[in-house]
């Protein structure tokens, strides 16, 4: 599975709009607003880099309000419950 972070920036006035839309888009798993440099965050998963083609520059691009998107793809993933999973393999829970 590949994920791709997309940073995307919108219009004001279609920002509740464009998160909504993006959020309904197949591969497309969270959308979050936020504070800084760009509006949204939008998280996408797929399973060959083709699909993120399709998913960003066709679909998230074509949102009414959006501007501009600058993407970038996850090499590894590094969470507290990943490294919990991988030490208790084998473990069984009594």
């Amino acid at each position: 599975m590949i994920t791709a972070i997309v940073l995307i920036r919108t219009a004001a006035e279609y920002l509740t709009q464009a998160a909504q839309e993006i959020a309904d888009i197949d591969g497309v798993s969270e959308v979050y607003s936020c504070a800084g440099d760009v509006d949204l965050i939008a998280m996408v998963r797929a399973r060959a880099h083709e699909e993120i083609a399709d998913i960003v520059p066709g679909r998230i691009n074509k949102v009414a309000g959006v501007l501009d998107t600058d993407t970038h793809i996850a090499f590894r993933s590094y969470s507290r419950q990943d490294t919990e999973a991988t030490f208790s393999v084998g473990l069984e829970s009594s």
